[in-house]
């Protein structure tokens, strides 16, 4: 394989840069040529490419979001917009790809290795809701922002003696929320994966409020919303000032984590590594901290368990 592209796909995770940066040398490194494909699937469909050097990526592995942008492609989605992008493969002699994003990304990385261009996923979103990897590009960073910036709320949050229900995101998933809310010390943890009663959580409060305590974080996946209103029930039940915060794309910016930087760039050489073997229809993952790589179509029938002994955990020392 002479000729490589590398896009980045659906929402953008701290990390994605130092993937990219680890495609790109280690391709020139096997003396292939690379190209950066612009905004997703959109750059094949439009002809938005650069061709990539050493110097293309340097002082990029620090960097949050994307340098090569990223965007969701309906479009794509259609044989017309399929056919636009195997053009423009053909146009620019990209005879593989690797493709940084989530399961919307792989699909896409799947339709384009059936039609001749071997294509290699590797996870990128902040969620961690791939199945087939333990982990993704961007999770770690994301916590540890959702985390700092819970911390900072806690501080007013003591201060006034409030409740503060904070939103993390994680539309589908509550591996995020999970996590940040173990590490906040949050007295509740609300996850898509576990339904909650109010009544408990105000139990725990009331509980929790005879030893001495005067402030509460309650954590709530994008997934389970309703924030604002949970916080106005919480207020009017117990009588404690409550404020509802949603954190939204922060967490999705910011410089990436030691633990993103290095995960992705092992990723990133893998998936070259592969495509040199003229291997394609694959995504890169991560199992018992190992990188490893599975079928894109098993990767896809896969589903994540959520961590229901950690959700317990939590439950427990939340007092």
């Amino acid at each position: 394989m002479k000729t490589i592209g590398v896009l980045t796909s659906g929402g953008d995770a701290p990390g994605m840069n130092a993937a990219v940066r680890a495609v790109v040398r280690a391709a020139l490194a096997k003396n292939m040529k690379v190209y950066g494909i612009r905004r997703g699937y959109n750059g094949l469909i439009y002809d938005d490419l650069c061709e990539m050097d050493l110097r293309s990526v340097s002082d990029i592995i620090h960097r949050g979001g994307t340098v090569l942008y990223t965007a969701r492609s309906p479009e794509f989605k259609t044989e017309e917009g399929m056919q636009k992008a195997l053009q423009t493969c053909q146009k620019y002699g990209i005879e593989g790809c690797v493709v940084i994003g989530g399961d919307g990304s792989y699909r896409g990385a799947r339709d384009l290795s059936l039609r001749g261009v071997p294509c290699i996923g590797l996870p990128g979103t902040i969620d961690n809701d791939i199945a087939c990897t333990e982990y993704t590009i961007g999770f770690d960073t994301a916590m540890n922002t959702a985390m700092e910036m819970i911390d900072r709320l806690r501080d007013t949050s003591q201060s006034h003696e409030r409740c503060s229900v904070v939103e993390v995101m994680g539309r589908g998933a509550g591996h995020l929320a999970l996590e940040t809310g173990i590490a906040v010390g949050a007295t509740a943890i609300l996850v898509p994966e576990v339904s909650y009663d109010l009544d408990s959580i105000i139990a725990k409060m009331r509980k929790t409020q005879k030893s001495g305590k005067k402030h509460f974080i309650i954590v709530v996946a994008e997934g389970v919303g309703h924030v604002e209103e949970l916080a106005k029930k919480i207020e009017e039940i117990t009588g404690i000032e409550s404020r509802a915060t949603i954190l939204g794309h922060v967490q999705r910016g910011g410089n990436p984590s030691l633990r993103d930087r290095v995960v992705a760039s092992e990723m990133g050489y893998d998936a070259v590594e592969l495509l040199e073997k003229g291997i394609g229809n694959r995504v890169v993952a991560m199992r018992d901290s190992k990188i490893v790589d599975f079928d894109i179509y098993e990767a896809l029938q896969m589903t994540k368990p959520f961590n229901i002994n950690l959700y317990n955990i939590a439950n427990e020392i939340s007092i």
